[in-house]
């Protein structure tokens, strides 16, 4: 195709010879107003086209573009891919350990090497490595929800400058709101292209002992009630509820689907080894046609030529079948075998671990997902919607099915109510696992401030959703602050000193109050005393005042004594006949004041209480006439008579001071309580808001409280010197790895300069060796060169474990002795398949060792200051183990 004759908005109709869909239309539209792209839709719909359309559009304009993977496999296969469709010169990679033809046009990448290219220009700035490129594709975006890699997806879109166009291709997510807000937010203007529409609808079905069934109701939106009703009507009429169901066996389930043409099926088992025994389990049917075996044929005879030792034991026979099996115990050259078979149709079920749902272009008729549980680090869990839809996205071929079958099982755990609540579950969000690391610290701070990388860090989505997250307590401190604010506005009308002088005058009447009530229970004490006595003597006629335990009133009342009941062992009850014309009978504690000085009242001697009353302290009842008339001569005397001079003066001076009170302006203004409990209310809800705000601060810089203590590690280390990366520094800067110090601090000691270099292959997988399971056997012996190199190292990783335990950080320090036999006796140039016979480990994870040992002793011959000698011997390390089927070949 001549791309300099398309026009600068290249008309999609002009390349693509189908109608396209809504989303891709509008996606298309976005790119040309010269606008970033969020393009979420389910996979297999079609999203990869608006980054090809981003590819053409460059190059009509003599423009380059960058296409990003999550991983090296897929940058391999999109290399091919693109290779065909815009041709060979056009498309370069760059992987951590490849690179092919960089300054090309399309440059295919995996994101970290993009995050790294960015590291070495000033961010917001378009660097030499980025001269041209007008957009940067981020193929599988969704990776942003993956533990280990999705720090380096959110530094790529933070660091990438605004000038270039993001094409962020991502399966649907709960949040893609959010994800396109934010990168509005920290990128420049960015569209969300949603879509659910799926090109090749999916059919859900349920397979057991029976037979396979439809798991979704006609409408498609709870379970198929046949598959409910059935399952419980089965336990109750058995009575055995407890007996576990069965599994449909793999036999059964391919036959079925072999009988109804759903083949080719991709078989989800999640684990290696359930895998490679269901190949052997059916390893005898035959799944293809003769025209198609005799392609299998032509096809496999040709690559076992080529690569004799890439044959897999048990595996080789079946696939010549239409079987295949597709994990990370695999060689990777058989799995790219099996890749290019079943995207020709030639292999009819691969029996796969979930790995393969990711990202890797293997879609099939029907996708089989043998359960819907599934054993983790942390214990066995239930998949989540995300990993069930990127399983089950793999069904439906566009232009070859018009529909796509999902299967799922009836295992002795799970069944159709699990199956069916997964199939109709709406994604999950993306969620961030921001987390920075050595690497990110020196390589900001080469060209950084420390204010500049704060603001970087702070850019993240994980920040992003953090402050999302706090927003409703940002908005209950706003709420508070206003309150506050409110109540110091009306206290602040007030002048301090008029507060001040009202409050003084409050305290001092409190104080002359509690005194006046302290001198009157002493004086009624004292009172009291002296009116038992005087009871001894009292006599009919005499004027009392009662009120007590036994006469309930709520003032006391005057009566006049009319006689006394005499009670052995006690004072004598007190018959008194009161000025309201009542009788009472009260004790001597029940009098409150004897008025001795008043003129009694004269009795009559026939003068009696009611015969009904009972003479028992408390009883009252009504008087006559009769005793009327003696009620209303008892007087009303003044109780002043018997008030103590001590008492009589607090009284006058607490009045007087009652009579200033009152007299202040702030008692008269009348809202005097309200500004004192505002005070109180003010004291109260600063202290609540300095709370919340330090909740909100520790929460929203937890990301930046992690750089700092990264720093601190650095600094003792000697990385930093006033914040600038000192030579050691420079040395961690330009590694890639998962502790960036740890290898840096290594390769600056000094220990591994001398070694040989099939020695120092071995001493560099140590450090990237991950510790392996109990179970790993290795049937060689480290040499002692190696051992002692590496036994120099752990003063190094003891102090470093001690300051990430101080610090909290959870980075690895590889030190890894078990496996590491591997590596030395293949750099010794030990052949493959006697390599494998002296280890447990499965021939894929062999080449992950060597593969992970590879990449960082590439990256040593670009590390500055290191020995000319570590140099040299790390050339010759590469060469050794650098051969097949470690070598990843691109052709």
């Amino acid at each position: 195709m001549n791309y300099s004759a398309l026009s600068p908005e290249v008309d999609p109709s002009s390349i693509f010879p189908f109608e396209l869909d809504k989303f891709q239309l509008d996606a298309i539209a976005s790119l040309n107003a010269g606008r970033s792209v969020v393009v979420c839709a389910p996979t297999g719909s079609g999203k990869t086209l608006v980054g090809e359309y981003a590819i053409y559009r460059a190059l009509a304009r003599g423009k380059r573009v960058f296409y990003t993977t999550p991983l090296k496999a897929l940058s391999n296969q999109k290399l091919r891919d693109f290779r065909e469709q815009f041709g060979f010169d056009f498309v370069g990679l760059l992987t951590g350990d490849a690179s092919i033809n960089r300054d090309a046009p399309i440059v295919v990448m995996t994101t970290e090497i993009f995050r790294n290219m960015l590291y070495g220009t000033p961010i917001g700035q378009v660097g030499i490595s980025l001269t041209d490129v007008e957009a940067v594709v981020l193929d599988e975006c969704h990776y942003m929800n993956d533990r280990q890699r999705g720090t380096v997806w959110e530094e790529s879109i933070i660091y990438c400058p605004r000038e270039v166009q993001l094409v962020a291709l991502s399966a649907t997510v709960a949040n893609s709101e959010q994800l396109t807000d934010w990168l509005n937010q920290v990128h420049g203007p960015t569209d969300l292209i949603y879509s659910d529409f799926r090109p090749v609808p999916l059919e859900f079905h349920f397979g057991n002992i029976k037979g396979v069934f439809p798991l979704l109701n006609e409408d498609k939106t709870q379970i198929n009630p046949r598959l409910l009703k059935k399952g419980r009507r089965k336990e109750y009429e058995k009575g055995k509820g407890n007996r576990k169901p069965e599994a449909p066996s793999i036999n059964f389930i391919l036959s079925y689907l072999q009988q109804r043409d759903m083949l080719p099926a991709i078989y989800f088992i999640f684990s290696r080894r359930g895998c490679d025994k269901a190949v052997a389990e059916v390893g005898d049917l035959w799944l293809v046609n003769e025209q198609e075996a005799q392609q299998l044929r032509l096809q496999i005879d040709e690559f076992l030529t080529r690569n004799p030792e890439a044959g897999r034991s048990g595996h080789i026979a079946p696939l010549y079948r239409g079987i295949a099996a597709h994990h990370a115990g695999i060689l990777p050259a058989w799995k790219v075998l099996v890749e290019e078979l079943f995207q020709q149709g030639l292999i009819k079920v691969v029996f796969a671990t979930e790995t393969l749902a990711a990202g890797i272009n293997m879609p099939a008729r029907t996708t089989v997902i043998s359960s819907i549980s599934k054993r983790t680090d942390t214990g066995h869990r239930m998949l989540t919607a995300s990993e069930f839809l990127q399983m089950a996205g793999r069904a439906g071929r566009r232009g070859m099915d018009e529909v796509g079958h999902v299967v799922t099982l009836q295992t002795p755990f799970e069944g159709a109510e699990h199956a069916a609540a997964l199939a109709i579950k709406k994604p999950d969000p993306l969620v961030s696992h921001f987390t920075p690391s050595y690497g990110m610290v020196l390589n900001l701070l080469q060209i950084h401030t420390l204010e500049e990388a704060r603001e970087l860090v702070e850019r993240s989505f994980g920040q992003y959703l953090a402050n999302l997250h706090l927003r409703p307590r940002q908005q209950h401190i706003a709420e508070l602050q206003a309150e506050l604010a409110q109540i110091q506005t009306q206290i602040a009308a007030v002048e301090e000193s008029e507060l001040a002088s009202y409050e003084k005058l409050r305290q001092r009447l409190k104080v002359e109050q509690k005194l006046l009530k302290t001198l009157q229970e002493q004086a009624l004490e004292a009172r009291q005393e002296e009116l038992a006595m005087m009871l001894n003597f009292a006599v009919s006629g005499t004027l009392l005042s009662l009120k007590g335990k036994n006469i309930t009133v709520s003032s006391p009342i005057t009566a006049v004594l009319v006689g006394k009941a005499q009670v052995s062992g006690q004072n004598p009850y007190l018959v008194c006949l009161g000025q309201d014309n009542r009788w009472y009978v009260a004790t001597t504690a029940d009098v409150v004041n004897l008025y001795a000085e008043l003129p009694r009242i004269d009795v009559p001697p026939e003068l009696l209480p009611p015969p009904e009353m009972p003479l028992k302290p408390g009883q009252s009842y009504p008087g006559n006439e009769e005793n009327f008339a003696i009620a209303s001569q008892i007087p009303e005397p003044d109780d002043s008579l018997h008030i103590a001079p001590e008492v009589a003066e607090q009284l006058r001076h607490v009045a007087a001071l009652q009579e200033e009170f009152e007299a202040h302006p702030l008692r008269k203004a009348g809202n005097v309580g309200s500004i004192f409990k505002g005070k109180v209310r003010a004291f109260e809800l600063e202290a609540e808001i300095q709370e919340l705000q330090a909740q909100v601060e520790q929460q929203s810089q937890r990301h930046w409280e992690e750089f700092l203590n990264l720093i601190e590690i650095l600094q003792y280390f000697e990385c930093l010197d006033n914040l600038v990366p000192t030579q050691l520094g420079q040395i961690a800067a330009a590694i890639r790895g998962e502790n960036e110090l740890w290898l840096g601090l290594v390769l600056a000691s000094g220990e591994l300069d001398n070694l040989d270099p099939h020695h120092l292959a071995a001493a560099a997988a140590a450090l990237v060796t991950e510790t392996p399971r109990p179970d790993s056997k290795v049937r060689f012996d480290v040499s002692n060169e190696v051992a002692e190199a590496l036994a120099k190292l752990r003063g190094i990783r003891r102090k470093m474990f001690q300051l990430q335990r101080r610090y909290n950080v959870a980075l690895p320090i590889w030190l890894e002795f078990e496996l590491i036999s591997l590596v030395e006796q293949w750099a010794l140039g030990m052949d493959w398949i006697e390599l494998c016979d002296n280890t447990s480990l499965d021939e894929g994870d062999v080449v992950r060792i060597l593969r992970r040992t590879l990449d960082l002793l590439s990256q040593i011959p670009h590390v500055p200051y290191l020995s000319e000698s570590l140099r040299r011997n790390t050339y010759r390390a590469i060469q050794l183990i650098d051969r097949f089927p470690v070598n990843e070949v691109v052709e």
